[in-house]
């Protein structure tokens, strides 16, 4: 702004000095209106400062556009995430498993968000990794993030949804490729599946947390989206 307000000044200052009284030399015009020149630069500044600033929001909100794809030479990894009444439902699409309050990525490797409600409002953040975004019931918000180095990342609830909200965290995960593999051969191997009577166990009870689900049923989050899914009879949740 000092691009505009600074020659104002100066030339404010400039102009009463100049056509000072006691100056003989100041031209003084009564029956002057227009200027090419003087509109020319009166507009001109203003001009490129708001398409300065629009070139610069332009380009900053594609560039961090959630749903923008992640430049990465690894696959990217699809997870579907669901956010109940006091946790949270992680979905691994291609490897058919799920966990609950845990998400274990591996390092490098861009992952691709599809997010939902199963309940009231919310919103997904992972403050060290990324953009927040809401999870609303009956849509679906992409986001595209990834964890560079190896550690754990606190995520959390950045939406007041209701008694409880602010304990709706989660940890992520950073691990090696390798030990990624591993973490996936133990999970198929332990736990119930996500079925229609895990999912409503799930959804009603807030002391139920399984740390991992062996198998989902094919489409389940679509189902959940469609709002198809038996929940059982969840109590009100207090907004």
């Amino acid at each position: 702004m000092l691009v505009v307000v600074g020659p104002v000044i100066v030339l404010t200052l400039a102009a009463a000095w100049w056509y000072r009284a006691s100056n003989r030399r100041a031209r003084r015009r009564p029956d002057w209106s227009y200027s090419g020149q003087v509109e020319l630069v009166v507009w001109a500044v203003p001009a490129m400062v708001v398409i300065l600033l629009a070139g610069v929001g332009w380009i900053g909100a594609h560039d961090l556009d959630p749903a923008r794809k992640l430049a990465s030479k690894a696959a990217p990894l699809d997870i579907e995430i669901v956010s109940l009444d006091w946790k949270w439902l992680f979905i691994y699409r291609g490897e058919r498993i799920a966990t609950v309050d845990r998400l274990v990525v591996p390092v490098g490797t861009p992952l691709d968000l599809s997010l939902t409600s199963a309940t009231v409002m919310n919103a997904f953040f992972v403050p060290q990794l990324g953009s927040q975004i809401y999870t609303m019931p009956g849509m679906i918000t992409h986001l595209n993030l990834m964890a560079d180095r190896e550690g754990d990342y606190p995520g959390l609830s950045a939406n007041f949804s209701g008694n409880g909200f602010s304990d709706m965290r989660f940890i992520v995960h950073a691990v090696p490729e390798a030990e990624f593999r591993r973490w996936l051969a133990r999970v198929r191997t332990q736990g119930d599946a996500l079925d229609d009577a895990a999912w409503a166990r799930l959804g009603t009870d807030p002391a139920d947390r399984p740390p991992s689900f062996r198998s989902v049923a094919p489409d389940f989050f679509e189902h959940i989206v469609q709002d198809t899914v038996h929940r059982g009879s969840a109590p009100a949740k207090p907004i």
